[in-house]
């Protein structure tokens, strides 16, 4: 029997994070990264063949990693969404959001290489509308984004025996979701937002491209809603 190739998804616990990891099940080994010990555990039970991984990414070192040999696919999905204008935005902010979004994304990837490139492997970063444009209060967030994109690129031209993809979705029906509308102080419509597991399908065309293909970028937005 052939074996299962091994997917590690981080942000598994909720939201697109959970999606693809359910979407990734039925084909992939996953490890289901996050700090939520208990949801994980819930969702490893879920799924034919999954385990938890729990770790605090922004301080995740080789001892977190020191199992794991050879890894066919790596997807970011953990991330945070603080928002506020450029005048009122904190330095803690701007440090936490790159911390997050950047830099434990990149430190992440860097101890897997190794694992990835034993594979010849997949890394996908999902990002956001807000890594393509800035929007007034979005500052923080976006240049995170803008940040995530250039890694990607970087990684992609650097490591070219590795797929590298970014998705860029505009809003989803998240509970990350739930918290923007809370700070832009905007009514919650799940209808006018695309779904998770729309996003987790475009991560799955990625995965599923033919060895003659590269998706680098995908794009979605809602077919009914804002545009960022």
């Amino acid at each position: 029997m052939t074996e299962r190739p091994t997917a590690l998804v981080t942000g598994a616990s909720r939201g697109v994070g959970e999606a693809v990891a359910r979407a990734l099940a039925p084909t992939h080994h996953v490890l289901l990264g996050g700090r939520d010990a208990e949801a994980l555990d819930k969702l490893a039970g879920e799924l034919p063949d999954a385990r938890p991984w729990p770790v605090e990414l922004t301080g995740v070192g080789p001892a977190d990693v020191a199992g794991v040999e050879r890894l066919d696919l790596l997807v970011h999905s953990a991330g945070v969404a603080l928002l506020g204008r450029v005048a009122e935005l904190t330095a803690d902010t701007w440090r936490r959001t790159m911390e997050i979004n950047v830099v434990a994304v990149a430190e992440l990837t860097r101890l897997l290489l190794p694992a990835l490139r034993a594979a010849r492997g997949h890394v996908i970063c999902v990002n956001s509308g807000a890594g393509q444009r800035a929007n007034p209060n979005w500052g923080a967030y976006a240049a995170s984004k803008f940040a995530l994109r250039a890694f990607a690129d970087a990684l992609r031209l650097e490591e070219q025996e590795l797929r590298v993809t970014t998705v860029y979705p505009g809003r989803v029906d998240t509970d990350m979701q739930r918290s923007v509308r809370d700070q832009e102080g905007g009514a919650y419509e799940p209808d006018r937002y695309l779904r998770a597991d729309t996003v987790a399908r475009a991560v799955l065309a990625a995965v599923n491209a033919g060895p003659d293909a590269h998706l680098t970028e995908i794009t979605l937005r809602p077919s009914e809603g804002p545009v960022n």
